[in-house]
């Protein structure tokens, strides 16, 4: 080796160090699985026999066996063992694997706590990703803590939690599972005697007992208020506390170092919701139940408020003749109806419990029901921006009175809560499809104007038309016209998002999402029909964002033209300025994906965004994007950071928002530890990429001219595939479980659109889901391996060098890359090979699934040249191992899903045949973690 590469000693020890923590956090996470494995097995035994225990052991050995030492004799003898269960049999092994799964996930939830704690300790450099890195970066880079400041004092970064159905737990489950990861923690972080430690050993086998005595199921259909109680757990478990806190730490490290200038951080992480107001495609989606999501939103954040006050209370038991208090202060004590004698020297309990009887009679004025009377009356508070001013008051006074240590406990948590979910809790966006839209505005035009066809108009005449509607103050719905029960319901949505502005104030629904955009009539109709609830008035002020959601290639490629048009419009250019000059554009990443293809999906939005960002700089307007982003890659998941410092430059600008959908709230919201790391990443990512990224909007012209000819590649070879061959459709429904899925109660709206067999009517949750559960997961790189083939046989000149320089210098072409690297490691050409097999016309299964594996094995060939490894995920050695250690217990839940899914489709009448497949699916989706 020459002198010029040799590393260092200090680098060899660094490897060293960091080999050997990684070895100890393995033997860690192993006897943490081991741990759980062994009280799953115990419960097995006992609850089902020794029979069953004997079973399940033999074939997990056996599988082990084979994928640890490629036996193939192992796999002819697990295959042996699997085909000759009984049906009976079979679901009792497909509950023990599945469960396993579920704890093994825990054990890996805890083992990456632990390895966030590591990287967190003082002293230690913070990891990449966390709000200390990126701070540091831009001190670096000169931006003072008063910059920084300026910087979020206009930022938004927002999760936005939906109802996707790809969450197969029941939230019973999910409970019992977070009880097993609490036990796990304290067991990590407290030196338990020998008493304790038996007693948490006990404590775990309950638990677990518990779980498997638990449905894994649930028995009937979730209705869309449902969703909303268990969306809304998700505050418990870690918004309402972590939210606040996180803010808080950002504030105090912006206002760190000598001399530095303090000041106060703006509230700039903001929770956002679709779970009641998504009525695209789900009829269930009504007025009254947006009215009533919208009140167990508002109840669960004034309880919150209510008991955050009584313990506040309980705190501030500061006497007037110890701590002296501001005159404000002495004036809101006074104003409390407390009149109790024992707190008459106690001016800081009598201001809260002041507070505390005005937001209860703000409690009543909201419907919202409480368990603790109030010590008398008053008058409630018009806004949560009142309630902020009183507790004001009370931090003012602290601060002045040299009790600054108190003013930072509860009391500030509670006032940043107030700034972060108002009375209102979470905005919740409404969305609709654009032509049910057009239905309406064609039905109320039509009956307004006789003689008029409303569809019968040609573009540029709806534009004229709907203009010209928006400068007249007549309204066009009439009290003497009977419309039908589409055009009734969709105004009924209307003018409750407005009652809803009146009782909760604006932020309560601050959006309304255009599903399907494609035009600019589209806009102008939900314009129309917002004038008709109040929302718009004529003299161009608007209550609520106007937002196309762009999905399908062909409408991310019209996005910039429609906007530019949009933008140059006098009356919605007055719109626009109404809501501070901030025009928010959402990037549908499913649909797109199912359309074109992955590679063609992420490169159009790619495209779209740079030239979304040029148009909006032409128009002096901010952009904020809302990328419609899922869980797997095929649904443009993948890790959050990445993909937005991947972002052309511009795209971010201090604001974004991104959905989080289905089983991905769960995984990163369920535990409050998890949770606070996850909005850290958001919104460092959002900083780094605003302010420390190049501000060009495109990189190198010849990286987009080589992105171009690859996508047009991969786009050819996923389109010929998936639209262009004769019986594909037939094929994808005959090999996946697509059928099966729709008996599963994991959602309220339906899995088509339509009710054919058609993919383009098929939604993509459950295409991408089919695709995972056959190991397939398809969505996530068909196209790719041909795509590059192609291109290197077309540039020679070029050929895989440049791909490697594109891969090593260019954000987008690498997170493309690394997330098809993940998605391509969970997938097993073999145990899809089994699902083909469900095909029954043998030619066109030969014909298909043989374009499928050598595209696949073209794709991981291509893929692993490009990055210069020798085997998947080789660069994320973790996550490698974590894979890898699942297919044992997986390989075993697709072999007896496809013997059931046969015995189903034959019309066996024996009901444990569909749940076996139902409890197989919850197994391999918690197996393969982001499935949907």
């Amino acid at each position: 080796m020459s002198p010029q590469i040799m590393p260092s000693d200090t680098e060899l020890k660094s490897r060293r160090a960091e080999e050997a923590a990684a070895l100890e956090e393995d033997t860690r996470l192993r006897n943490d699985i081991r741990l759980l494995g062994r009280i799953l097995g115990d419960t097995v035994r006992d609850q089902e026999g020794a029979d069953v225990f004997d079973l399940v052991e033999r074939i997990r050995q056996t599988s082990i066996r084979f994928h640890r030492d490629d036996d193939k004799p192992a796999r002819r003898e697990l295959e042996l063992i699997l085909d000759s269960m009984s049906t009976s049999q079979t679901v009792r092994i497909v509950r023990a694997f599945s469960y396993f799964s579920h704890l093994a996930n825990i054990a890996e939830d805890q083992n990456n706590i632990r390895q966030m704690r590591a990287r967190s300790k003082a002293g230690e450099t913070p990891p990449p990703g966390s709000l200390a890195l990126t701070l540091s970066h831009a001190r670096t880079a000169g931006f003072s803590g008063s910059d920084l400041r300026k910087f979020f004092a206009s930022a938004l970064a927002s999760p936005v939690l939906t109802a996707h159905p790809t969450e197969v737990r029941r939230k019973s489950t999910i409970d019992r599972e977070m009880e097993i990861a609490e036990l796990l923690d304290r067991r990590e972080r407290v030196q338990l005697t020998r008493e304790e430690v038996e007693a948490s050993d006990e404590q775990l086998r309950r638990a677990v007992l518990t779980l498997w005595q638990t449905n894994l199921l649930r028995r009937t259909k979730l209705t869309v208020l449902d969703e909303v109680a268990n969306g809304l757990s998700f505050y418990d478990y870690t918004f309402l506390h972590e939210l606040p806190r996180l803010h808080c730490t950002l504030e105090d490290r912006l206002n760190e170092g000598q001399g530095a200038a303090q000041g106060e951080l703006a509230s700039f992480l903001k929770i956002g919701s679709w779970i009641g107001g998504d009525r695209d495609g789900n009829p269930f989606v009504t007025a009254e139940v947006m009215r009533g999501t919208l009140k167990m939103q508002s109840s669960r954040i004034v309880r919150f408020y209510l008991d955050e006050l009584h313990r506040l209370g309980a705190e501030l038991s500061l006497a007037a003749h110890l701590a002296d208090v501001s005159k404000d202060l002495r004036a809101l004590a006074e104003r409390s109806p407390d009149k109790s004698p024992h707190r008459s020297g106690e001016p800081y309990r009598l201001a809260v419990s002041g507070i505390y009887a005005r937001l209860a009679a703000t409690a009543l004025r909201l419907d919202v029901e409480t368990t603790r009377a109030p010590v008398g009356e008053a008058e409630p508070y018009a806004s949560a921006r009142e309630l902020k001013a009183d507790l004001d008051v009370i931090h003012r006074s602290l601060i002045s009175n040299n009790s600054r240590v108190i003013a930072r406990g509860r009391l500030r948590h509670l006032r940043r809560a107030v700034d972060c979910f108002g009375f209102h809790l979470a905005s919740l966006d409404i969305r609709q499809n654009s032509s049910v839209h057009e239905r309406t505005v064609a039905e109320l035009i039509d009956a307004a104007m006789p003689g008029m066809s409303y569809m019968a108009l040609n573009e540029e005449g709806r534009i004229s038309l709907l203009a010209n509607e928006l400068r007249h103050t007549r309204p066009l719905t009439s009290a003497f016209v009977k419309y039908g029960e589409e055009t009734v319901g969709e105004l009924a949505v209307f003018h409750a998002a407005a009652e809803a502005h009146a009782k909760y104030g604006a932020e309560a629904i601050p959006q309304c999402i255009i599903s399907m955009c494609k035009g600019v009539s589209d806009m102008l109709e939900v314009a129309l029909l917002l004038k008709e609830a109040g929302l718009v008035d004529p003299s161009g002020r608007s209550a609520i964002n106007i937002v196309p959601l762009f999905e399908t290639i062909e409408d991310l490629q019209a996005s910039s033209r429609i906007m530019d048009r949009l933008l140059s419009m006098h009356d919605y250019r007055k719109l626009v300025d109404s809501r501070g000059s901030v025009q928010e554009v959402m990037l549908g990443y499913s649909d797109s994906n199912k359309d074109g293809g992955f590679v063609t999906s992420g490169w159009e939005l790619y495209k779209a965004e740079i030239g979304l960002v040029e148009v909006f700089e032409r128009h002096h307007v901010r952009l904020r994007l809302f990328h419609g982003r899922g869980g797997s890659v095929g649904r443009g998941g993948g890790p959050s950071y990445d993909a937005i410092i991947a972002q052309p430059g511009g795209a971010v600008n201090g604001q974004i928002r991104i959905t989080e959908q289905g089983e991905i709230i769960s995984s990163k919201y369920s535990n409050s530890e998890v949770g606070i790391n996850n909005l850290e990443v958001l919104a460092a990512a959002t900083l780094e990429a605003s302010l420390l990224q190049p501000k060009q909007s495109a990189p190198n012209q010849q990286y987009l001219k080589a992105m171009e000819q690859l996508s047009a590649l991969a786009f050819k070879a996923y389109r010929g595939l998936v639209y262009e061959t004769e019986g594909f459709a037939d094929y994808f429904w005959a090999s996946t479980v697509i059928t099966e899925i729709a008996t599963l109660n994991i959602g309220s709206r339906p899995a088509s659109r339509k009710k054919t067999r058609e993919i383009e009517d098929l939604r993509a949750i459950p295409w991408v889901f089919s695709w995972a559960q056959c190991r397939l997961m398809l969505p996530g790189w068909y196209g790719f391996g041909s795509a590059v083939e192609s291109w290197i046989k077309e540039h020679p000149d070029k050929g895989m060098p440049f791909l490697k320089e594109l891969y090593r210098g260019w954000p987008f072409f690498r997170t493309l890359l690394s997330n098809m690297d993940m998605v391509l490691a969970k997938s097993s050409i073999a145990i899809a090979s089994r699902y083909a097999e469900l095909v029954p016309d043998v030619a066109l299964r030969e014909s298909i699934f043989g374009r499928i594996r050598r595209e696949w094995q073209t794709s991981i060939e291509m893929l692993l040249n490009i990055m210069g490894q020798e085997r998947l995920l080789q660069g994320n050695p973790l996550l490698e191992r974590s894979i890898r250690n699942r297919f044992p217990y997986l390989d075993p839940l697709n072999h007896v899903q496809v013997e059931l899914l046969k015995e189903h489709r034959a019309q066996n009448p024996d009901e444990q045949v569909l749940r076996g497949i139902q409890i197989t699916i919850n197994g391999i989706s918690a197996g393969l973690r982001n499935s949907g």
